[in-house]
């Protein structure tokens, strides 16, 4: 069954913790926000002033480690990629987003800490009627060995992800699934980022990860994970590449009805791709209802969501 209304959060929820890359402590706070908001962050600076970027693919500004977001006055918001896949997979529609720090904490390096604050929280209906962003043709992104291509699905949102690492602990996987809150909650909410010991001392020289740690990344020596609990998943490095690309697919500003395939992708080749699909306008329409297609086009300023559900606070 597919949601036909929007939805906000039912209260404020307030988290802390660590940014990954920045290795300071950050704080968001997610605000419920009215109907067709979509999901928009807010920054307020030292004298006052505030900026505010909605999530579309104009505000991407950075993809080489995680996803960052910006307008014309610079950078603003690092690593968004796990809150907005726990906003898509749990279907919220409209929410304010404050930043504190320029980065989102990580956690445990996967989204569940923002599942479980926005099932605590609940959901609520709205009146307005949820919009989609309907593929009507192949998309198809190549760079290098990596491939994505977005394609025509009548059945909701399929997300196919395909990654090969030489490493023997990853190898090829590959993850396939029409996404449900209960699908996106079960397979992929708990899966976490992961890096290799040998690229430490390159990111640190680079000013990436100073905040990574075995509480928050799975790190993998030569032979081993190095993590003393092991993996949540036997396939959990190609489970979090598909929780990533969800959602930077939540970049195109609305709920994409359509199949997702990639290979040996990450956040570049994602935001490639949904940059690629909104640049076309003969790719895509907007509709309220999967049996029906609007009449012509909208601008993409309204939210990325699947089914709802009001979750009990």
């Amino acid at each position: 069954m597919r949601a036909t209304y929007q939805t906000t959060l039912a209260e404020r929820v307030d988290l802390m913790g660590r940014g990954v890359h920045c290795g300071a402590q950050a704080r968001v706070s997610l605000l419920p926000a009215g109907s067709d908001t979509g999901i928009v962050f807010v920054n307020r600076g030292a004298d006052g002033t505030i900026r505010q970027i909605p999530v579309s693919p104009t505000a991407i500004r950075n993809t080489d480690f995680a996803t960052v977001l910006g307008d014309s006055h610079g950078l603003m918001c690092s690593t968004v990629e796990h809150l907005l896949a726990a906003f898509t997979g749990l279907g919220v529609d409209n929410a304010i987003v404050e930043v504190e720090g320029g980065e989102v904490p990580i956690f445990d390096g996967s989204a569940i800490a923002f599942v479980e604050a926005i099932e605590a929280a609940g959901l609520e209906r709205q009146d307005a009627v949820r919009r989609y962003l309907k593929v009507l043709k192949p998309i198809r992104v190549t760079e290098g060995r990596s491939t994505g291509e977005l394609l025509p699905y009548d059945a909701g949102f399929r997300l196919e992800v395909e990654i090969d690492f030489a490493h023997p602990l990853i190898g090829r996987q590959r993850y396939a699934a029409t996404l449900t809150p209960e699908v996106f909650h079960r397979d992929l909410a708990r899966a976490r980022t992961f890096g290799f010991m040998s690229d430490v001392a390159k990111l640190w020289s680079a000013g990436y990860a100073l905040g990574a740690s075995l509480d928050n990344t799975i790190c993998l020596a030569d032979d081993r994970v190095l993590n003393p609990a092991g993996l949540r998943y036997s396939d959990e490095f190609v489970r979090h590449k598909a929780l990533d690309a969800l959602g930077d697919l939540a970049l195109a500003g609305l709920p994409i009805l359509g199949r997702y395939h990639s290979v040996c992708g990450g956040h570049k080749l994602n935001a490639a791709v949904v940059s690629a699909l909104t640049a076309d306008c003969s790719a895509w329409t907007v509709v309220e209802d999967t049996r029906k297609r609007a009449r012509g086009h909208a601008d993409l300023g309204v939210p990325v969501a699947v089914p709802a559900y009001r979750a009990e606070s």
